[in-house]
């Protein structure tokens, strides 16, 4: 396998390429290459020497071939000359290192800093003359083409090399899911360090105020976002709600609608939701309902709403008589998935996001499940404050991706929950009833894990699965630091929920249980002494 690099800088003469490129390979522990040294060595003269001699297209020859080499031979950090994207070979062998998963990263610093840069550095051919009207006429051809080349753009206005280093490598090291589908407008999940920097890219020019819906927990969260959108231009009206699934009533949702009026809200303007998977849910729902729909961002704060309540499209309020059952089918702009707000749990509501994580692995994914297996201790034990930074932080990333690389792929084929889509919902027959009988106190990822165990007893006792399957849901979960069972309510109390499932039809249950790890059929009004069996069987 060729070594590719890790990331691959452009951007404007006196942009910085070279000196934040050395700070973030320095972060990284990684090798740093400028392709203009590279060149000098291989033509083994300076630069502007060569351009006298032989010209531009000559130049440009060399460089595409040292280029093309560079990024099949070396595995650090490599920065362009600002004007190799602009070669045609180049740009194919940029776009095919982005397929290949590489990261092509546009520098935008600031005209007039990166100018003077320029001029201080001397010796560029491109520059001969009225410097500042080359650089000027230079920047107007190449602005877009970088924009267009690049898949990551990081803005650098004011900042030190170090702070914009940091940046940068905040966002090379993102993982990205891409959900598509023939029913839905396409949008990204960012995962990782950092990822809440795309919140003006991904809301755009066009939204003047934002909504930004949140809950008190997370208000480090909320302050940070508040700033970004700020410094986009953006005016902010900070819209606090209840935590939890409190926040998910038609009367909070009412309170919204009425200072959206008040303040003016049109159908260009925009909501960004901030925390846990219930704020998403309502922050998705008045979005969806405001004007018939205008543009919304999740920021996700906590791993269930990462992983479940943030992406998808599902939006949705609780009443009197269950858990989402008013609601809309309505995709966000983007989902910032930013793992630093991870470090702000506790550990009961970090464990209770790896029940939606561990159904994944069951309906689809099983190499979710080993990577549970293998690292079920410290995801037990996770503390927030040692978090960032240590190795259990690439692990729940890959988690996450892994997680929403699932669910897309369910949503992607079936937006409304038709079909294909209600695989999505293992654990959730049995689970959404014991949330509500316990008044949401218990959570949604525990009660989903309680959920799975009695979808697998329930498929056992019709003869889908063997008993070890069985007992490998328990002993998974429980590994973890997940309830496996519950006492909380009778049979007929759980049975008259279950009848109000959504996947319910007519008088007739309907559950989504397992025929073999990975492989989910729909089960349709089952035996009744199975389903009150397994349900006797999760009481132990």
């Amino acid at each position: 396998m060729p070594t590719r690099p890790v990331a691959v800088i452009i951007g404007m003469m006196g942009a910085g390429k070279t000196r934040v490129g050395k700070e973030v390979a320095q972060l990284m522990s990684l090798p740093f290459a400028d392709a203009d040294v590279e060149i000098e060595h291989e033509v083994g003269m300076r630069i502007p020497e060569y351009f006298e001699r032989h010209g531009e297209p000559a130049f440009r020859e060399v460089e595409s071939e040292v280029i093309a080499g560079m990024l099949h031979g070396f595995g650090g950090v490599f920065a362009l000359g600002g004007g190799a994207p602009m070669t045609p070979a180049v740009q194919d062998d940029l776009k095919e290192y982005i397929e290949d998963g590489g990261k092509v990263v546009y520098l935008m610093a600031d005209p007039r800093e990166a100018m003077e840069r320029a001029h201080r550095g001397g010796g560029r051919p491109m520059l001969q003359g009225d410097a500042d009207a080359r650089w000027k006429k230079l920047y107007r051809q190449r602005d877009p083409v970088y924009y267009r080349v690049a898949n990551v753009h990081v803005e650098t206005y004011g900042q030190t090399p170090l702070a914009a280093a940091r940046k940068m490598m905040d966002m090379i090291t993102e993982r990205t899911v891409h959900v598509t589908g023939a029913t839905i407008e396409d949008y990204d999940v960012s995962i990782g360090e950092g990822a809440m920097n795309h919140l003006s890219e991904v809301l755009g020019p066009k939204p003047v105020r934002i909504a930004l819906i949140h809950t008190q927990p997370v208000q480090r969260h909320s302050d940070r976002a508040r700033t970004l959108l700020r410094q986009g231009g953006y005016q902010v009206s900070d819209i606090v709600i209840p935590d939890a699934e409190a926040g998910k009533t038609i009367e909070v949702a009412n309170g919204i609608w009425q200072r959206l009026g008040d303040e003016g809200f049109t159908r260009s303007d925009a909501v960004v939701g901030v925390g846990g998977g219930a704020a998403t849910d309502l922050a998705g729902f008045v979005a969806a309902t405001w004007m018939r729909g205008v543009r919304y961002v999740n920021c996700p704060t906590s791993l269930l709403a990462m992983v479940d309540a943030s992406t998808g499209g599902k939006t949705g309020i609780n009443t009197p008589q269950g858990k989402n059952l008013v609601g809309s089918f309505y995709t966000p702009a983007g989902v910032l998935a930013d793992t630093k707000t991870l470090a702000t749990l506790p550990n009961d509501i970090f464990i209770e996001g790896l029940g939606e994580v561990a159904k994944s692995g069951f309906i689809r994914d099983p190499e979710i499940l080993h990577i549970l297996e293998d690292h079920a201790a410290e995801l037990r034990a996770f503390d927030g404050s040692t978090f960032l930074g240590s190795p259990l932080e690439d692990v729940v990333a890959e988690l996450i991706e892994r997680t929403v690389k699932v669910k897309a792929y369910h949503v992607s084929s079936d937006l409304k929950e038709k079909g294909l889509r209600e695989f999505l919902n293992y654990g959730h027959t049995m689970g959404h009833a014991i949330e509500k009988l316990e008044h949401f106190r218990w959570r949604h990822g525990n009660a989903v894990a309680v959920g799975m165990v009695y979808a697998a007893e329930l498929a056992h006792l019709i003869g889908y699965i063997d008993q070890d399957l069985v007992d490998y849901h328990r002993s998974l979960l429980a590994s973890m630091g997940l309830p496996t069972s519950w006492n909380g309510g009778s049979f007929d109390d759980v049975l008259a929920l279950m009848h109000r499932d959504k996947k319910a039809r007519g008088n007739e249950l309907r559950f989504v249980v397992l025929d073999e790890i990975g492989h989910v059929v729909h089960l349709d009004n089952p035996p009744a002494e199975a389903v009150e069996e397994a349900f006797r069987r999760i009481q132990q």
